[in-house]
């Protein structure tokens, strides 16, 4: 660090308290590689858990194009980073550069969280476990259980991977027949069905009456598509109301805006509900749990940047 001990970290809190931390010597250094990354709300909540739990740790972000990615990666090595966050455009391509993956990241082929261990590069994806951690915290349990997915992007794959994993019974998988990532989720499905319990099975995104039957055969239907988010809030998966019954949870990974349309129309049938924004929250804890070892103290993160 370029003024070694006497460099000030600031950041406030929601609540307006200023607090201070001082960068060591022996800070140990985290953050987040992609493009753009200005946006991210990252830095804000990783560096007040270290704040609270009083770790020597800091997290910056860094814009990283495609072309600076491998010198990016190796550098971060070479200070010998703890570790970091991988964001769009990199979480397919920085596979290539890692030791080891973890299961879900090894099923979908996309890292998200990268933990540097004595000099191995181990990649994880968070994205899925922080989906199945805000279904807990929702009150709900889909273990055992079937749901609809909705989607082919990265939260789509994530999810399905983690679902299985965390001993979905059934997925049934709606991707539009001209998906770039349809290949990819064929894939996908093909890999948790040989080699999981779980059974998913691929449907075409317009094809209304395997959604009626599929739904109707739910716990769960999960909207990890970008329908619904702003500014096109009009916007719905779904056709019409017909398609839910009060049995039926409904989560949107949007969560901007908070209440989209699907959520809106879920609500008033009768549905349990709830949107996204605790995934981002619970990807991150488990990140932070991999890089420390602690439990983020995700109640102080909630009061401060989570407010639904």
């Amino acid at each position: 660090m370029l003024f070694g001990n006497f460099l000030k970290f600031y950041f406030r809190e929601k609540e307006g308290r200023m607090m201070n931390r001082i960068i060591t010597g022996k800070t140990k250094l985290t953050g987040l590689i992609g493009q753009p990354v200005a946006h991210s709300i990252s830095p804000m909540m990783h560096n007040m858990a270290f704040e609270i739990l009083g770790l020597d740790y800091v997290y910056l972000c860094f814009d990283v194009g495609e072309k600076e990615l491998p010198a990016a990666v190796q550098g971060l090595l070479a200070v010998n980073a703890r570790g970091f966050n991988v964001t769009m455009p990199h979480k397919n391509r920085i596979v290539e550069f890692m030791d080891e993956l973890s299961p879900a990241a090894s099923l979908i082929g996309a890292v998200n969280t990268v933990v540097n261990e004595e000099g191995r590069l181990i990649g994880h994806n968070t994205d899925g476990l922080g989906f199945m951690r805000a279904v807990a915290d929702a009150g709900y349990s889909i273990s055992g259980k079937t749901v609809t997915l909705m989607g082919a992007g990265g939260a789509s794959t994530a999810i399905c991977a983690q679902a299985a994993l965390d001993g979905v019974q059934t997925i049934h998988l709606f991707v539009r027949p001209t998906s770039r990532y349809r290949e990819r989720m064929e894939q996908l499905a093909k890999k948790i069905n040989a080699t999981l319990p779980a059974e998913v099975l691929l449907h075409d995104h317009g094809d209304e009456t395997a959604l009626r039957q599929s739904l109707e055969a739910s716990t769960m239907l999960i909207n990890a598509t970008s329908v619904g988010m702003a500014p096109d809030t009009d916007a719905c998966i779904l056709p019409d109301a017909s398609y839910l019954h009060p049995t039926l949870t409904v989560a949107d990974v949007i969560y901007h805006p908070s209440e989209t349309k699907l959520l809106q129309m879920a609500r008033a049938a009768g549905c349990g509900a709830f949107n996204g924004l605790y995934m981002l929250l619970y990807q991150g804890a488990e990140a932070f749990r991999l890089w420390t070892g602690q439990a983020m103290p995700t109640e102080s993160i909630k009061a401060a940047y989570f407010q639904l």
